[in-house]
């Protein structure tokens, strides 16, 4: 299958954000004397809380209605305390460098906002790579429903069936697949426990899909599955 596009998640896929992001939840979870297995938490990642939401799961498992203004404020200084120094994945640069340089458009398409994730592209000088970022609130819904992606599709003026969506949630492979779009599923230490079998491939690093790719230029990946 030959591509014309690449359509990136942000979370967990560029920058790993989502161990931050879970740690910060079982802290608050276990100051009210709860556990927050990766098995339960992993049902919201890569969409929004209408798919399930920590907070109403701690609600219902201490019978308590929280003060969700002030702890989601504590909840992000945490975040931002514990993503300081954080870079991108590793593999990330030299793969958008790669992608780039071949003429091949790119976009990150994500359930997160467009505040969280420009930041953080603008921050880590990412944000030159992107024709296009598809955000919570460009498309009537986030995933697992496939609009954020679809949106993107038509953004870049590329068909979904010629677009190559990499993802790490499974969230985002029904989203994904739902728009009729080829998955690389590139699990994190957030969702490496899940299943990835829908998926087209499932890499270990993002170091891994020039591999599986044909750029110009690029003899060596010719006859792999997948291409541009």
């Amino acid at each position: 299958m030959d591509y014309s596009a690449v359509l990136f998640d942000f979370d967990g896929v560029l920058v790993d954000t989502e161990w931050a992001i879970y740690q910060a939840w079982l802290r608050l979870f276990r100051q009210n004397g709860h556990d927050l297995p990766l098995a339960v938490y992993t049902r919201c990642i890569g969409s929004d809380f209408a798919t399930w939401s920590p907070k109403s799961h701690l609600e219902d498992l201490t019978g308590t209605a929280f003060d969700w203004h002030d702890l989601d404020a504590r909840r992000q200084d945490e975040i931002t305390a514990d993503l300081a120094d954080e870079g991108a994945m590793p593999g990330a640069v030299p793969l958008l460098d790669s992608l780039s340089e071949a003429g091949i458009p790119l976009a990150v398409v994500s359930s997160s906002s467009h505040r969280w994730v420009d930041g953080w592209l603008e921050r880590l000088g990412l944000a030159r790579h992107f024709k296009t970022t598809v955000c919570r609130g460009d498309a009537p819904a986030t995933k697992p429903a496939p609009d954020l992606f679809l949106s993107a599709s038509e953004r870049l003026g590329v068909a979904p069936a010629r677009c190559l969506v990499i993802e790490d949630s499974l969230n985002g492979l029904i989203a994904a697949k739902a728009a009729c779009m080829d998955v690389w599923a590139v699990p994190n230490r957030v969702t490496s426990g899940l299943d990835f079998s829908a998926a087209d491939r499932v890499l270990n690093d993002l170091t891994e899909i020039t591999r599986h790719l044909t750029l110009p230029g690029n003899a060596s990946s010719r006859g792999s599955h997948g291409g541009f």
